[in-house]
């Protein structure tokens, strides 16, 4: 069933709103590799994780900030090992998420998506079949700036020729919709794929 927001630009995040939470499998294998000491491995994970998808720190100057936290000492292969593990943890897709993207799509709805993420994955979400459903993507290690940051708001805004008041703005996380309903936009934190598509009818009516 097609939802059409007329006027409106539907701009979503990508982590658990699109895809789904890495599962305990992927979280343990990632744990494994790193040297097993999970208690000390995830607050190290999200600590540097602001500055990856910033883009101020690359790849390899993420997994050796967790190395050496963890008092580790990998080989270059283990860094590759690591990286593909927790890319690849996230490739996941929440198929009645993409249900209501494909409806909103098939309505004409105008979609984008904005992801705090790593410039890794900007070819992904550009080239792999999410790309079809967005008239752009935006990356935040790509742009320097993350959410909830005013910045990355207005370049999103500015880049697709839209008002905030012509904005909405899904995220599963409150700090960032509250960021976005700062500047006019109206914002849905994201909490399952059947409320989101109640929000977004609703607006559609």
């Amino acid at each position: 069933m097609s939802i059409a927001i007329p006027g409106r630009v539907i701009v979503f995040d990508y982590g658990e709103v699109i895809s789904v939470t890495p599962t305990e499998a992927d979280r343990a294998a990632l744990v494994e590799l790193a040297g097993g000491d999970s208690e000390v491995f995830w607050p190290a994970y999200w600590r540097h994780r602001n500055a990856l998808d910033q883009g101020t720190m690359s790849i390899q100057q993420y997994w050796r900030g967790i190395e050496g936290e963890l008092g580790e000492q990998w080989a270059d292969a283990r860094i590759h090992q690591l990286w593909l593990a927790d890319f690849r943890s996230w490739l996941t897709i929440d198929h009645d998420t993409l249900q209501v993207l494909l409806d909103l799509k098939a309505g004409g709805t105008r979609l984008a998506l904005l992801s705090n993420a790593g410039r890794d994955f900007g070819s992904y979400f550009r080239h792999g079949t999410l790309g079809d459903l967005f008239e752009q993507v935006f990356v935040s290690g790509e742009l320097g700036t993350i959410k909830p940051s005013a910045e990355i708001f207005r370049h999103v805004l500015a880049e697709l020729g839209t008002t905030a008041e012509q904005t909405v703005f899904v995220d599963n996380k409150e700090e960032n919709v509250r960021g976005a309903e700062a500047l006019g936009i109206a914002g849905h934190v994201y909490t399952n794929a059947a409320d989101l598509r109640a929000y977004l009818e609703a607006l559609a009516a």
